[in-house]
Parts: structure tokens; C-alpha cells; sequence
């Protein structure tokens, strides 16, 4: 079976080499010339593309011919024009695919496209006007695209991204008077992401939305404070906490599907 990764970066490489493993054939985009070595030397057919221009560009037809395309290309951070523009390029990317009818494409999208507020949340609670920022709202609308596209789809929405240095906590390390010491975190490790998508192809869960985030969920002040004194960082200070029922993101709806058990599934282990 043939897998292009779209954006073959700080998720989708680990993924690539994971399936190629597997015994696919395994196809890889990235922005940067100067990550295509790294792409080909793991063994993983390397291209370089940036959307929307690369669409058309016929040098890279053989990446878009494929079984199941894994679309990890978020929306810009800043881009005032990100309620448009990112629409408009998945748009895009499903115009090219489409004349392939069999393929498969498996969404990598964000628990951004729900609301801040509102307790335990599941797949059947992102409504549009209520993502928590303007590219939730984005990504939103391109789910819809997919879903009425006709084409075969899968819709991952990853919580925020952590492992492998990678971490949030370098975000606010040191910094003072954050708000919302008590919300909730939605976070989940690499390899459970990775994990969650050989999962989803291995069992053929096409045309589902899941929910893709671990099964602890520490306040914000516990969890940062805690992973900087893990990293010998400075604290992060917090302000006082709101009056406000955050959301809790939940994955219960993956779980039961997949029967699937997390292999980090407490964010507080300050795994690697």
C-alpha cells in the first residue's frame, strides 16, 4: 500500500519511517531543500512541495498518486487571511486528489476547533463560530470540505503535540501572570500519535472523527510548573484563577473504537 505524508516534519517523519517499516510504499513532502536528504537517506521518497503552488506543478504527479495521502499541513501562525486561505488550499489539495477515486485521506486536525469553555467535549460538540481561535475556525470549515468532498476521509484532532524535545512548558517558562492557572490541558505524545494513525489505517476507520489526546489532563499551573522544575527551567508564574468551566477534551470515543491504550497517557510523567 502506498502513503504520502504531506508535511513530513516534527510528526509526520516519525510517522513515514514507522509505515515504511510496515512494508509501505512511503512518499514524503517537505518546504525545505535542505530537509530532502534527510527525507530520502530514511529511505522514504522525498518531494518538495509548498501549497498551494506545487498543485500544478507536474514534477511532483507521482506524489499525489497514491492510496491514502496523511494531510499534516497546519495552518499558518499570524496569517490574518488563515479563514480563507487555508479552506481554499485543502480545497485545493482535494481538486487534485479527487481524480483518484479509491484514495483516502486522513486529516491531521486540532482540538483548537472547539470551544475553550464548556466541560467535557466530544467529537459531536465543534460547532462553527465557536473555536477557541481564528485557525480553529479554519480548520473547521476544511473538515467540512473533506466531508463532503465524496472522498474517503479520517479526521485526527490532535491535542497540543508533545516529546521528543518537544514541550510546551518551553513556551512559558519564565513568564509571569499567565491566566487560567486552572485549565485543563489537552495534551498527547508522539508516539501515541503515531501509534493512533497505524491504528485508524490498520483497522480501516475511514470516514470517523476522533478525538486524539491523552487521558490526563493536569491544570495548567500543576502541569507547567512541574515540567519546568523536570527541565531545571525557570517557573512560569501564574495569576488567579477564573471562574470558568474549561473544556476537557475527550477520547473515550477513540478508545472505544480502537481499543486503544495509550502508551503515555499522563502528561504529568514528563516522558521524553
Amino acid at each position: 500500500m502506498r502513503i504520502s505524508v504531506l508535511g513530513c516534519g516534527w510528526l509526520g517523519f516519525p510517522l513515514a519511517q514507522h509505515l515504511l517499516k510496515n512494508d509501505f510504499v512511503v512518499k514524503g513532502s517537505t518546504t525545505s531543500k535542505d530537509k530532502l536528504p534527510q527525507i530520502s537517506q530514511a529511505g522514504i521518497d522525498s518531494y518538495l512541495i509548498e501549497l498551494p503552488k506545487s498543485l500544478t506543478d507536474p514534477n511532483v504527479d507521482s506524489f499525489w498518486n497514491t492510496d491514502i495521502l496523511f494531510f499534516n499541513i497546519p495552518p499558518g501562525r499570524g496569517n490574518k487571511n488563515v479563514l480563507t486561505e487555508y479552506p481554499e488550499m485543502v480545497q485545493g489539495v482535494v481538486n487534485r486528489v479527487k481524480q483518484n477515486p479509491d484514495i483516502w485521506i486522513i486529516f491531521a486536525s486540532s482540538t483548537s476547533v472547539y470551544s475553550e469553555t464548556g466541560g467535557i467535549t466530544s467529537e459531536d460538540d465543534a460547532k462553527p463560530g465557536t473555536a477557541s481561535r481564528p485557525s480553529g475556525e479554519a480548520i473547521l470549515a476544511s473538515e467540512a470540505i473533506l466531508r463532503e468532498s465524496g472522498i474517503d476521509y479520517t479526521i485526527l484532532r490532535f491535542g497540543g503535540l508533545y516529546g521528543y524535545g518537544r514541550h510546551p512548558v518551553n513556551h512559558l517558562s519564565g513568564k509571569q501572570n499567565l491566566k487560567s492557572p486552572c485549565k485543563p490541558v489537552n495534551l498527547v505524545h508522539q508516539s501515541d500519535c503515531v501509534r493512533v494513525v497505524d491504528e485508524i489505517i490498520r483497522q480501516k476507520r475511514r470516514n470517523k472523527i476522533y478525538n486524539v489526546v491523552s487521558d490526563g489532563h493536569p491544570p495548567r499551573k500543576e502541569f507547567y510548573r512541574s515540567a519546568a522544575k523536570h527541565f531545571n527551567l525557570p517557573l512560569p508564574e501564574f495569576g488567579p484563577p477564573e471562574d470558568i468551566q474549561f473544556r476537557v477534551v475527550s477520547n473515550q470515543k477513540l478508545k472505544n473504537d480502537l481499543n486503544f491504550s495509550f502508551s503515555y497517557p499522563n502528561p504529568m510523567d514528563h516522558t521524553p
